[in-house]
């Protein structure tokens, strides 16, 4: 290596860019607790949440590729669906408790995710409040309508 060469490496390396008449400013960490944070457990369930969507997620793919494959493909397709292959099917617990799952699963799935939406794009408290109070109204309805239907569907209505 030339002395050129090795005079203008060292030049380079030599050269900081920290300048010492303006030091750096001193930035805080994101996420530190400042005065104004409450210390709640918010923190543990917004990772619970978070742990929930994984899961549910995974179990509601397997929950629904199944239950495709098993009435699409095994059962003949979608022209025996009617109301006497629901009465069939709802016949057995093992299928109440697979649709009654994927009913839970997917309403806490959907809601969980438009709680984190609502969270993120409502500005105001006053719109989240309203809006997550109308998704966990929602929620709760249609879970609780869905498994009353699932549990006491007659198939001998006249």
């Amino acid at each position: 290596m030339s002395t050129e060469t090795s005079s203008a490496i060292g030049a380079v390396e030599s050269e900081s860019l920290y300048d010492a008449d303006f030091p750096a400013p001193v930035i805080e960490a994101p996420r530190k607790r400042t005065a104004k944070t409450p210390k709640s457990t918010r923190g543990n369930f917004e990772m619970a949440a978070w742990l929930f969507m994984r899961l549910s997620g995974v179990v509601l793919v397997v929950l629904v590729i199944g239950h495709l494959l098993i009435q699409l493909v095994l059962d003949g397709g979608v022209s025996k669906i009617g109301f006497a292959f629901v009465a069939g099917r709802w016949a057995s617990p093992f299928w109440q408790v697979w649709d009654l799952l994927m009913l839970w699963l997917a309403m806490l799935h959907g809601g969980n995710g438009l709680r984190t939406i609502i969270n993120d794009y409502a500005e105001r408290a006053n719109t989240r409040l309203w809006l997550k109070g109308l998704l966990y109204t929602a929620t709760v309805f249609t879970i609780l309508l869905g498994s009353l239907v699932i549990f006491t569907f007659d198939p001998n209505i006249r």
